[in-house]
């Protein structure tokens, strides 16, 4: 299983990189829209920093312009992975761009259909989002099983699921019990992880008792 960091915050990145939690970095327009300069350099830092897969996403709904665009985001680092709507152009953009060797990643699934309508286009990875699902009273956790048990049981879908929208710690350890590929975690999510109260408890309580003895 590997993490990826749900963010474009190059520190952010960094502290996540150094608790081994940064296997990856899934980016989107609103989450570079909160960074300042430029969204080509922010690419390249965050490519710098993480030789992992960074997904990138493109702003074009039209076949041409995703084609387009996907082949300009691809040049900015070898490890680039192209994100793309789940949109029928998304689809016809995926299987040119395969065809030049460039990986992506349809984002914005919601159903199974659609994943098996990704895999099926070539899509390096599909990006099924697990909180908005609960934010309408679906069941998120039970479609990422699905997804996952359909490409297990189909092993020609050559397709990799970034479980995406993660609002949780229990929905990363549910994930990581159902065997999901990728998760990839907000910063704030990855340091809940980290957090326990009986940690704080222990740790207070063997600092109390360390100070009766000396080493």
């Amino acid at each position: 299983m590997d993490i990826y960091v749900d963010s474009a915050n190059i520190e952010e990145i960094k502290k996540a990189k150094e608790l081994g939690l940064a296997d990856g970095v899934t980016t989107n327009p609103s989450l570079l829209a909160k960074e300042n300069g430029r969204v080509t350099e922010i690419l390249k830092d965050i490519c710098k920093e993480i030789s992992g897969p960074v997904h990138a996403e493109v702003l074009s709904l039209d076949f041409e312009g995703i084609v387009k665009e996907g082949k300009e985001l691809a040049k900015i680092s070898d490890n680039i992975v192209i994100k793309i709507p789940m949109i029928k152009e998304g689809l016809k953009a995926v299987r040119i761009l395969k065809a030049e060797g460039i990986d992506t990643n349809v984002t914005l699934i919601f159903s199974a259909g659609q994943a098996i309508l990704a895999a099926k286009a070539g899509a390096t990875y599909v990006c099924p989002f697990l909180g908005r699902l609960d934010d309408i009273s679906n069941d998120g956790l039970e479609l990422l099983g699905v997804i996952r048990s359909i490409f297990v049981n189909n092993p020609d879908l050559d397709t990799r699921i970034v479980a995406a929208s993660i609002r949780t710690p229990i929905h990363v350890v549910e994930l990581s019990t159902m065997g999901v590929d990728i998760l990839t975690v907000p910063s704030k999510v990855l340091s809940q992880l980290e957090k326990h109260p009986l940690t704080d408890i222990g740790i207070e309580q063997f600092a109390k008792d360390a100070e009766k003895f000396k080493l």
